[in-house]
C-alpha cells in the first residue's frame, strides 16, 4: 500500500493549488482526479472555455460595429466551429500546463473516484480497478456542479448546462436562460452577440441579486439595449420538450405564460459535489445543503482531514478556492496560512465588465455603518472617449469616520482588471484618500478609481 503525507482529492483551481504548494513545501503529495485531465471544472468546462467564446464574439461584436471609429468592414461573419476550436486549444494548452506542474513539483497523480475508508485510507475506483492508498492529511477539494430545478432534467441536447452551453453547433434562435446571476448572463452574452434572441427569467426582483443595487440596475439597462429581454419576479414551472419544440412555463404576479425556443440554458446554481465519498458514514459533518463543515483553518470535524474550494461555505469563485488550497497547504506546514474574504474580488465578464470586491452599499446599510459614496462615470473619462467603451462608472465605498474603503463596484471596460488595483487597497487597509492622493496614468481607464475616490469628498476634477 502507498503512503502519502497528503492526499488530495480533486484537481480544479483548489486542488491543484493546494498539491503544488504542499509539494513546494517538501511534502510527499497525491493527488486523485475522476476526470480525463487536471484542471477541474473551471479549466475544462467552466471558467476558460466560457471566457474563450466570450473574447471571440466580443471581437465580432466589435468589428461588426467599427464604423463609428472610421474602420470599415463589409460582410463581417464568424465561422462557430473555428470558435469552438479556438476553445478547445485554450483549454488543452492550460490542462497540459497543469499535468507539466505535476510533473515538475513530482506529484503522484492518481486517476479515479475517491472513496474514505477510514481517516488514513482512500479507495481510488476505476472502472473495475481498485487500490488502497494511506495518507496521513486529506484534503477534500471536490468541487460543485450544476444544480437544476426541480422536475428539469438536463440533457445538454436541448436543455443545457453551462456545459452544453459551450459546445453548441450551431446558434439557437431563441435561448431561454433561467437565472440572471452570472453564468447565465455571460453565456447569454455570448450568444445574443452571435445572433441569438435570448429572454431570461430569474425569480428575483433583479438580475444578480447579490450584487450591489444600483449596479445590478444599471447593468440590467445596458443589457436590455444589448438585446436581452428580461422577466424578473417570475417564476419557473416547467419546461416542455415535445419533438423538436420546446416551451417554458412561467408565472408572474399569478399570471401563467408560455415562451417557445429552441434551446434552454438552466443556470440557477450549483451545489457541491461530494458523491460517493462516505463523508458522512465516516463523521465528516455536513450542513443541511451539503457543503462540507469546517472551522477557520479549513478543518472537518476529523482532525486530519480538511475541505477547500467549492465543495465547503463560501463564494464559488476559483480564485478564492486557489487561495483557501494555498492557506491549507501552509497551515498544515505550521504556517499561518489565511484568507481574507473581505477582499475576494469577482468579475462578469460581459461587455462591459462588472467587477466588485468588499461590501456592497446594501450589506454596508444593514450593518448599520455610516459610509460615504464615491462615483465616477466613464463618461468623463478621457480613455473610455477615445476607446468609444463609454458604458458604466466606478463606485467606491468608504467608513464614514475612518474613511476605509468598505467595498468598490466598477462597471465598465476591463473592470476585471481595473479591480486588482482596489483588491490591493483593500488587503492593506487603504483609504479613499490613499487611493485619490495616488498618481495615476493619463489617459488610462483607471484614472476613475482616482476621480471616484477623491469624488468621496466631492474633490473630482473632471465632473
Amino acid at each position: 500500500m502507498e503512503e502519502f503525507d497528503i492526499t488530495v482529492i480533486g484537481s480544479g483551481p483548489a486542488g491543484y493549488v493546494c498539491a503544488i504548494r504542499a509539494a513546494q513545501l517538501g511534502y510527499n503529495v497525491c493527488c486523485i482526479e475522476k476526470g480525463q485531465t487536471l484542471g477541474g471544472t473551471c479549466l475544462n468546462i467552466g471558467c476558460i472555455p466560457s471566457k474563450s467564446l466570450l473574447h471571440s464574439s466580443h471581437l465580432y461584436d466589435q468589428a461588426s460595429d467599427l464604423k463609428k471609429l472610421g474602420i470599415n468592414f463589409d460582410n463581417v461573419s464568424f465561422d462557430l466551429s473555428k470558435i469552438m476550436e479556438k476553445k478547445l486549444e485554450s483549454v488543452g494548452s492550460l490542462t497540459k500546463g497543469v499535468e507539466f506542474l505535476f510533473k515538475k513539483n513530482k506529484i503522484n497523480r492518481k486517476s479515479g473516484f475517491a472513496k474514505l475508508k477510514n481517516i488514513n485510507e482512500i479507495e481510488i475506483l476505476s472502472g473495475e480497478k481498485s487500490e488502497i492508498i494511506k495518507s496521513a492529511k486529506i484534503i477534500i477539494a471536490t468541487g460543485s456542479e450544476v444544480s437544476s430545478p426541480n422536475g428539469v432534467v438536463i440533457d445538454e441536447k436541448d436543455i443545457l448546462s453551462s456545459t452544453g452551453a459551450l459546445s453548441l453547433e450551431k446558434v439557437p434562435n431563441h435561448l431561454v436562460v433561467i437565472g440572471a446571476g452570472y453564468i447565465g448572463l455571460e453565456m447569454g452574452s455570448v450568444w445574443s452577440r452571435l445572433g441569438s434572441k435570448v429572454t431570461v427569467i430569474e425569480y428575483a426582483d433583479r438580475i444578480l441579486p447579490g450584487m450591489d443595487t444600483e449596479v445590478s440596475s444599471s447593468f440590467q439597462k445596458i443589457l436590455i439595449k444589448q438585446g436581452f429581454d428580461f422577466k424578473l419576479s417570475t417564476a419557473l414551472r416547467s419546461v416542455n420538450k415535445e419533438g423538436d419544440s420546446l416551451s417554458v412555463s412561467v408565472e408572474n404576479k399569478g399570471q401563467t405564460m408560455n415562451i417557445d425556443c429552441d434551446k434552454v440554458l438552466i443556470s440557477t446554481g450549483r451545489r457541491p459535489y461530494t458523491f460517493g465519498l462516505n463523508l458522512e458514514e465516516l463523521g465528516v459533518k455536513l450542513d443541511d445543503k451539503g457543503f462540507i463543515i469546517t472551522d477557520n483553518h479549513f478543518k472537518t470535524s476529523i482532525d486530519n482531514i480538511y475541505a477547500v474550494g467549492d465543495c465547503k461555505l463560501g463564494p464559488m469563485l476559483a480564485h478564492k478556492a486557489s487561495e483557501e488550497g494555498t492557506a491549507v497547504a501552509e497551515i498544515i506546514d505550521g504556517q499561518a496560512g489565511q484568507v481574507n474574504y473581505n477582499a475576494i474580488p469577482s468579475v462578469i465578464y460581459t461587455a462591459p465588465e462588472v467587477a466588485s470586491v468588499g461590501k456592497t452599499e446594501d450589506e454596508i446599510k444593514a450593518e448599520g455603518v455610516t459610509y460615504k459614496v464615491g462615483k465616477f462615470p466613464f463618461t468623463a473619462n478621457a480613455k473610455a472617449k477615445v476607446m468609444n467603451d463609454t458604458g458604466g462608472f466606478v463606485k467606491i465605498l468608504s467608513d464614514n469616520k475612518s474613511d476605509e474603503v468598505l467595498g468598490v463596484h466598477i462597471i465598465g471596460a476591463d473592470a476585471g482588471n481595473m479591480i486588482g488595483e482596489l483588491t490591493v487597497a483593500m488587503e492593506f487597509g487603504a483609504s479613499a484618500e490613499d487611493i485619490a492622493r495616488t498618481c495615476h496614468a493619463h489617459p488610462t481607464l483607471t484614472e476613475s478609481i482616482k476621480e471616484a475616490a477623491l469624488n468621496v469628498e466631492n474633490q473630482a476634477i473632471h465632473i
